[in-house]
């Protein structure tokens, strides 16, 4: 777990990698520093809870998609991924220690599942500032370390203050595969 930060931190800081997938979807090319190569991806996610986030941190459940635009030096086949999104744990507005799944369809036809087994969700002016890092665990890029942040719109984020919470958020994200 330690190392998967530690290389979170070696590519820059949250704050940077947020700040380059909120600026738009140009999407920076990967240096393939393997035989297999990497991906940069820009996209959108669009994520659900249930129960919603609320100001108490609650056990939630987590579902949502994923559509990204990529670039990957070592092989120009893979131009795009989409995903589905689930996993779950003890979430709210301000705190999240949850573990979700991601799906990826790549555009080659091939796959990857990635667990993310810890991220940072914080609500912050109306927008989820959302830092996972996790692994893919079976097929393309597996074995691989990945980190996936975004800058999503919490949709009704007053809901924040009630039981009901704040169900969806949605807006840009990334997929980065060294």
């Amino acid at each position: 777990m330690r190392s998967m930060w530690s290389w979170a931190r070696a590519y820059g800081s949250a704050a940077l990698a947020v700040g380059m997938v909120a600026a738009g979807p140009a999407v920076a090319p990967v240096e393939a520093n393997t035989p297999t190569g990497g991906v940069s991806c820009a996209g959108t996610n669009t994520i659900g809870f249930s129960p919603g986030l609320s100001l108490r941190a609650r056990r939630t459940r987590i579902t949502g998609t994923g559509s990204y635009r990529c670039t990957s030096a070592a092989d120009p086949g893979l131009t795009a991924g989409t995903s589905e999104i689930s996993g779950g744990g003890v979430n709210g507005c301000f705190a999240s220690d949850a573990t979700t799944v991601e799906k990826i369809t790549w555009s080659t036809g091939e796959r990857s599942v990635v667990v993310y087994p810890m991220g940072d969700v914080r609500q912050v002016a109306a927008q989820a500032v959302v830092l996972v890092v996790g692994k893919v665990v079976s097929g393309r890029f597996h074995g691989r370390t990945v980190a996936s942040p975004g800058v999503q719109l919490a949709l009704d984020v007053s809901s924040c203050a009630t039981d009901r919470g704040v169900q969806r958020i949605s807006g840009p994200s990334a997929l980065l595969i060294p």
